[in-house]
């Protein structure tokens, strides 16, 4: 599916709802979502983001969901079966992650914290440390496993899957988000 340009500028600030089921054992959080995202109703739909293949390659999900449209009732159901889940920081639509306000991101990284407290997943994963280091005031945060959890639940913090980010492929990624994926017990 595409759009034009203009309609993808339709979407800027649009939401779209975390894509969450009760007893999520790992909840990854986005920076926000993308144009596309707000258009499709899917997280991380953006072409070129690695996201789902990253999730395939690493034997989190039998397949990439399908999403050119809205995510449908089967692709939901082969997430929440898989114990993930995704959130995001700031709910708002943007071209780019670099649109938002560190203010933008400290409140986003707040309500996430209660949006964690009340779900409980095992393990919370986010997909960004740039984001990261300025939500939650950690401006030497590196990728991997934090010190400091959210919500009392233990924490990780991802490489993100941009195409934008070209320092890791599909592979680095899948490792990366398999190290969460095996503390959460979505794999063994």
């Amino acid at each position: 599916m595409g759009f034009t340009r203009a309609e993808l500028e339709s979407f800027r600030d649009a939401t779209i709802p975390p894509l969450v089921e009760s007893g999520v054992r790992l909840l990854f959080v986005g920076i926000n979502p993308g144009l596309w995202t707000a258009a499709t109703g899917t997280p991380f739909a953006r072409p070129g983001n690695r996201f789902w293949p990253a999730l395939v390659t690493a034997g989190i999900l039998p397949r990439p969901p399908a999403y050119a449209d809205a995510l449908g009732a089967p692709d939901r159901r082969m997430i929440f079966d898989a114990g993930i889940g995704v959130d995001n920081l700031v709910a708002r639509a943007t071209a780019r992650a670099d649109e938002l306000s560190r203010d933008e991101l400290r409140a986003g990284a707040a309500a996430l914290v209660d949006r964690v407290a009340a779900w409980r997943p095992r393990v919370v994963a986010v997909v960004g440390v740039t984001a990261y280091r300025q939500g939650f005031d950690r401006p030497r945060a590196a990728t991997g496993r934090q010190d400091d959890p959210i919500a009392g639940v233990p924490t990780w913090v991802l490489p993100n899957p941009s195409g934008l980010n070209a320092h890791d492929t599909v592979d680095t990624l899948a490792r990366a988000y398999a190290e969460p994926a095996r503390a959460a017990g979505v794999l063994p």
